[in-house]
């Protein structure tokens, strides 16, 4: 469906991504995950024509992108993060718009609007303003906007953002009903959204792809890994001073709290919960650092996302010799990992 090669978007001397090679399978939900400034928005911009890039080449089910943007633009539908809607038109004069606008035949684009509303549950109101929707429905339009035309390809960006529970629920069950009719790259920061949602997952970082791959095999990477947050007594620097040094631990982060508490949250390469415990005791007891609070828990995503954003260094060889190792070649094929990078 998508072949990305080589992608690169410089700005002067600075890479917001570099060399991006993966590829979008038709029929599947995509989630995209990255820190601010990875180069999310930046490779969605690329992919959807909206940004020229620096190097590197996109092609959609055969078209490129920049030499054939008329027919690739044609295969897709986009959901800015903030939805491109005009609040003084009712949703049906929108979408008539749109419609127009993406050049849909005009015997065709009153069976594309019906589709499309009722698709998104918004026929009862096509005849308001969109001045007049919620926040949710106004998300709701945007994601109809998007799939006016039929496109193969529908891209989102950041779609419950500022959402309440109960819209994100409902984003969510049409997200995934568009599943197997459309292919769907989803940008999202909620991760549990896009572990209960997504078949695949790519992660960026530093404008690297460090992860693709499904949910499963992504915790399967991480097997063996225990999390560990503490409430320790004692300034950040002193607790983080008493904890470098234990065995295994492959991230740490702490933060000052009040009182002169300070919280722990560490990150160790075993599954030997109760001997990575004791060393934190024996240390804490060592150094007088009284410990208010201690759980255990295995990687989950967010961990998994941590440590993969975090462990990146701007050390052209470490890059060069970690990335390969985080990316399936073949993200649907349960692998051991005790013989490959995954």
């Amino acid at each position: 469906m998508i072949e990305v090669r080589n992608l690169t978007k410089k700005y002067g001397d600075h890479y917001a991504i570099e060399d991006l090679n993966f590829t979008i399978e038709k029929g599947k939900i995509y989630g995209f995950l990255g820190p601010n400034g990875a180069g999310k928005s930046t490779t969605m911009n690329i992919i959807t024509g909206c940004l020229a890039a620096t190097a590197g080449e996109v092609t959609i089910d055969g078209h490129d992108i920049f030499e054939e943007p008329t027919e690739a633009k044609k295969l897709i539908g986009y959901l800015p993060e903030l939805p491109p809607v005009y609040l003084d038109r009712t949703i049906r004069e929108y979408l008539k718009f749109v419609a127009e606008a993406k050049g849909v035949a005009k015997a065709d684009i009153k069976a594309q609007i019906e589709k499309a509303m009722e698709y998104t549950k918004i026929t009862d109101y096509q005849d308001r303003l969109i001045k007049n929707l919620s926040k949710g429905y106004r998300q709701r339009v945007g994601i109809a906007q998007a799939l006016i035309g039929d496109p193969e390809l529908i891209i989102l960006d950041e779609p419950t953002v500022g959402l309440d529970p109960q819209q994100i629920i409902e984003i969510r069950d049409l997200i995934s009903s568009l599943r197997g009719e459309h292919t769907v790259i989803l940008s999202s920061h909620i991760l549990s959204e896009v572990q209960a949602i997504c078949e695949i997952i790519m992660i960026i970082s530093r404008g690297h792809m460090v992860a693709v791959d499904t949910p499963d095999n992504l915790e399967h990477l991480f097997e063996g890994m225990t999390t560990v947050e503490l409430l320790m007594e004692g300034s950040q620097a002193v607790v983080e001073a008493a904890l470098k040094d234990l065995e295994n631990v492959s991230s740490l982060m702490a933060e000052e709290e009040e009182d002169g508490v300070t919280k722990v949250v560490l990150t160790s390469e075993t599954d030997d919960e109760r001997t990575l415990c004791r060393n934190i005791f024996t240390i804490a007891r060592a150094l007088d650092l009284p410990i208010l609070q201690m759980k255990t828990d295995k990687a989950s995503l967010e961990d998994i996302f941590i440590e993969l954003t975090n462990s990146e260094t701007d050390e052209d060889e470490e890059e060069a010799s970690e990335v390969p190792e985080l990316i399936s070649s073949d993200p649907g094929k349960e692998e051991d990992t005790s013989e490959s990078g995954l």
